[in-house]
């Protein structure tokens, strides 16, 4: 009795992992080869002749290893030899064989590589030994079976999602559309990967397509409608006339197939783009990458950045392994070779459980799993160190989907999670095979991991997967930010934060934290999210982490600092993202991931603690103040017009006013935001706000304008704007100093060292694009400008896309200035940043942008602003600071003895009022 596919894989991997142990040149060629015929129940010796004699062409004998008239000739060589030559040696043996009993197929291999090479098609098939079980169907011609034409694959890529995408298009173009289309394309995945990693026979859903259904598509439909039945029936309830191609198909179960969905239409084209992507080779993707690209093949506006939302496995790998993956191999190598406690370590693992409450198309918990199972295979190694082997591998094998659980938005994703759990879980199950030489494949499927289709932030988490069994919560939540959020999205935060003042600046991001926070009360359950940086940096650090360290107890266990999230896709935009790593209980094991470069690789620092900031120091916040916590001049925005643009002028536009009268000249104003502070470019303003109204009304130019604010402002839907009418000559705000002060922009590159900052003159008039520091003197300038305050911005403020934000409310008024510095400390730092300025004033046609650019910084600026941070380090204190860390240390204390000086006269206050 014929021996079927799944036998014949199951001998295969046997033999392989025999064999692969007996590399070596002394290796016999016979026992090899009929073990090898053995794989395929065939008996050699029945069939073949070894040694075969045979005449070559200089009519000396040669011996052919192995010859199967009319069928294969095997010619064998010891390890690492030409194989090529020896596929000439074989040519050569053909001379002296009779017609009848040239072989279709020559075999050549060195008991490690298979060279099979195809003499009528011209085709070569090649692998190592270990690959035979993926490549038994290529011997089926030694069963008898009718040869196959296995077309050359590409390797499954981004091509294959736009042949996914061509079919998406023109099912949805005729009418099957939403969740009857998601279903069939998942089935459809399923069955492509099935074919070429072994759930199904090679090339078994291509050959039922090719030779069971018409060219034209027409019959295509109730051809799959067919297959998915059968796919979804054991084999002792399918009916006995099935057709014999049908009936080779496995039950899969799973529930994958079970749905009755409405019946499909095809056509020629869209039969022959099933085609196309049945000849690519999908065993060469990864099941956590195919997820994600062909979520974007069923968005059109995504498809054009195909690959740009997956997560790659190193940045899943970011936040895995510090959470639990390290502690768990550091765990097993400590017992390994301790045969009591390797089963304790199995056990343990085993009943480990996962939720990603955002999980996508799996990604997290697809690298999650494999990871999991090679720790498993380890463990089983092992235990299995004398090399007996198991007597049936499915026994020790004790990890399964089921310990993952996620919940995901849109149902096509959710799906996809579901079978890429399981395609991970077969191609894990190919791995244990070669490993203990039996081949293991869990079909029908029982288990599934839990995915629920739902939103995250209104589902019970605890009914995914039970609070008491949870171990870890993983994922990267949606990016979204205030602005961005829709509707829907502002109200599942306020049903998340419910009677909590001020969060609707926070990121969508911050839901999850908080879910997670409120479910793993009184637990050791571990979290660890991706998020944008924007949740460790800013206002949005005062109110969520304040709730989490205050109401919930929350403990940082690990973090990455800013670090740049990306993958290779063609325009696909970098995020700025953190990992954060938490739980409801302290650890003595804390890490700091530090980036020097943020598309680099990162650092470790062994810490204390990681405040919210994602830096060592306590668990203290930073929030909005109106006022400096020190004695220090308060910092306030430059002046705002609210004038359409009417009162702004360009250069031109000032000498055409100029021109046409020339007392307009004191009613024009330099205007200088934080383009123009920084770039030296020129722009003006009409400051009327000291005007004679005699000199607007004899003005035409002037007076235009005038009128142009007083309608465009009268026209506001705006209360507030309809009432600044009135006062049409006036900014909307004005605060322009009356005296000299020093101006800093709102925005700056995070690529300078240093944020350009200057001394302007009362008579230019501040935009509202910069901040400005009135009665400010050297002092202030030398403090603003050091590295330490730079430090400080670096954590504390907030991002405009990756570029500094600086905040007053936040920034400046939270920053802690040298405690009580020396008339003498005082006077250096004058002395010092007057040197900058002298430097910068030695290059009159360079603009500060340029003088602070990383590549162009002039040296002798360098050195003025190195002298500087000197000055100003010894007035914190006099003991250097090593490290930027270091700095953040001690600023965070000198922040909370501030903080607590101001709580405590606050209370005074209270009390001498009462």
């Amino acid at each position: 009795m014929a021996l079927s596919w799944n036998e014949i894989k199951e001998r295969a991997v046997k033999f392989s992992n025999e064999w692969a142990e007996y590399f070596n040149e002394e290796a016999d060629a016979k026992p090899f080869l009929v073990e090898f015929f053995n794989v395929f129940g065939i008996y050699s010796k029945k069939v073949a002749t070894f040694e075969h004699r045979v005449k070559k062409l200089d009519e000396r004998d040669g011996y052919i290893d192995l010859l199967w008239k009319g069928t294969i000739l095997i010619e064998m060589k010891s390890r690492g030899k030409n194989l090529d030559r020896a596929f000439l040696q074989a040519k050569d043996y053909l001379h002296g064989l009779k017609q009848h009993e040239l072989p279709k197929y020559i075999l050549v291999s060195d008991f490690e590589i298979f060279k099979l090479y195809d003499l009528e098609e011209g085709n070569i098939v090649e692998f190592k030994i270990l690959d035979l079980v993926n490549n038994v169907q290529s011997f089926g011609f030694l069963l008898g079976y009718q040869k196959k034409v296995y077309k050359e694959q590409d390797p499954a890529n981004i091509k294959a999602a736009e042949f996914m995408g061509k079919l998406h298009d023109r099912l949805k173009e005729i009418g099957y559309d939403g969740h009857p289309l998601e279903v069939y394309l998942v089935r459809l995945l399923f069955c492509l990967f099935a074919e070429d990693t072994t759930i199904f026979n090679k090339q078994q859903f291509q050959d039922y397509i090719e030779f069971r259904t018409n060219e034209d598509g027409s019959d295509l439909a109730p051809k799959l409608q067919e297959l998915f039945q059968v796919l979804d029936t054991p084999s002792e309830k399918r009916f006995k006339n099935l057709d014999e191609q049908l009936a080779e198909f496995p039950y899969v179960n799973g529930k994958l197939f079970q749905e009755i969905l409405p019946m499909a239409s095809f056509d020629s084209k869209m039969r022959k783009a099933l085609l196309d992507c049945c000849y690519i080779d999908w065993s060469k993707i990864s099941p956590a990458i195919f997820g994600s690209m062909f979520q974007s093949v069923m968005n059109p506006k995504e498809r054009r950045n195909l690959g740009a939302h997956y997560t790659s496995e190193t940045n899943i790998l970011k936040l895995i392994k510090p959470l639990f993956l390290d502690e768990l191999w550091t765990e097993f190598e400590n017992i390994k070779n301790n045969k009591n406690k390797l089963p304790e370590f199995h056990k343990k693992i085993s009943q480990l459980k996962f939720l990603d409450p955002a999980c996508g198309c799996g990604n997290f918990l697809v690298i999650t799993y494999r990871e999991l199972r090679l720790l498993e295979i380890a463990v089983l190694r092992a235990l299995n160190k004398s090399g007996q082997g198991f007597l049936d591998v499915s026994e020790i094998i004790w990890l399964d989907v089921d310990m993952m659980g996620g919940i995901e938005y849109e149902e096509f994703p959710a799906r996809i999670a579901e079978v890429a759990m399981w395609l991970i879980d077969h191609q894990m199950n190919m791995l244990i095979s070669n490993e203990f030489g039996q081949y293991f494949a869990r079909l029908p499927l029982k288990k599934s991991a839990n995915i629920v289709h739902g939103n995250a932030l209104q589902v019970d988490w605890g009914n995914v997967i039970p609070k008491d069994n949870l171990s870890y919560i993983i994922g990267n939540p949606p990016f979204i930010g205030k602005k961005e959020q829709k509707p829907e999205q502002k109200a599942d935060m306020e049903r998340v934060f419910v009677n909590i003042k001020g969060t609707g600046v926070l990121d969508y991001v911050t839901g999850w934290y908080l879910k997670a926070s409120q479910l793993i009360q009184n637990t050791k359950i571990k979290v660890a999210f991706v998020s944008t940086n924007s949740i460790a940096q800013g206002e949005q650090v005062g109110l969520l982490w304040k709730i989490l360290f205050d109401i919930y107890k929350i403990k940082i266990h690990f973090a990455h600092q800013t670090f740049s999230w990306s993958n290779e896709a063609k325009g696909n935009a970098a995020v700025h993202c953190v990992i954060v790593g938490f739980a409801n209980y302290d650890t003595n094991n804390k890490s700091i991931f530090e980036y020097e470069n943020i598309k680099g690789e990162p650092h470790e620092l062994k810490v204390k603690n990681i405040n919210p900031f994602l830096v060592e120091g306590k668990d203290i916040t930073v929030e909005n103040r109106k006022s400096p916590i020190c004695n220090v001049p308060e910092i306030i925005y430059g002046s705002f017009a609210l004038d359409d643009g009417n009162y702004t002028l360009s250069e031109l536009e000032r000498n055409e006013i100029i021109s046409a009268n020339k007392n307009s000249d004191k009613l024009i104003k330099p205007f200088i935001g934080g383009r123009e502070l920084l770039h030296s470019e020129k722009r003006f303003c009409l400051w009327l706000a000291n005007a004679e109204p005699s000199e607007i009304i004899n003005n035409s130019l002037i007076k235009e304008r005038v009128e142009l604010v007083r309608k465009w402002r009268s026209n506001s839907e705006r209360g507030n704007t309809k009432k600044l009418a009135e006062t049409p000559t006036l900014f909307a705000e004005v605060r322009q100093p009356k005296t000299n002060y020093l101006a800093f922009p709102t925005v700056s590159s995070v690529n300078r060292k240093y944020i350009p900052i200057a001394f302007l003159s009362s008579e230019i008039i501040a935009s509202n694009q910069l901040y400005v520091l009135p009665n400010s003197t050297l002092y202030h300038f030398g403090i603003l400008t050091s590295i330490m305050h730079m430090a400080w911005v670096k954590y504390i403020c907030g991002r405009l896309k990756s570029d500094y934000r600086y905040s007053a409310s936040i920034v400046y008024n939270n920053y802690p200035w040298p405690e009580s510095p020396s008339v003498k400390q005082i006077k250096l730092i004058d002395e010092k940043a007057q040197k900058v300025l002298e430097v910068r004033s030695s290059f009159p046609n360079s603009s500060l942008a340029d003088l602070y650019n990383p590549l162009t910084m002039p040296p002798t600026l360098i050195k003025a602003h190195n002298e500087l941070d000197k000055a100003v380090d010894s007035a914190y204190r006099t003991a250097p600071f090593t490290s930027e860390a270091n700095r953040m240390v001690y600023l965070f204390e000198l922040y909370e003895k501030y903080t607590a000086d101001l709580f405590t006269k606050e209370i005074l206050k209270k009390s001498r009022k009462k």
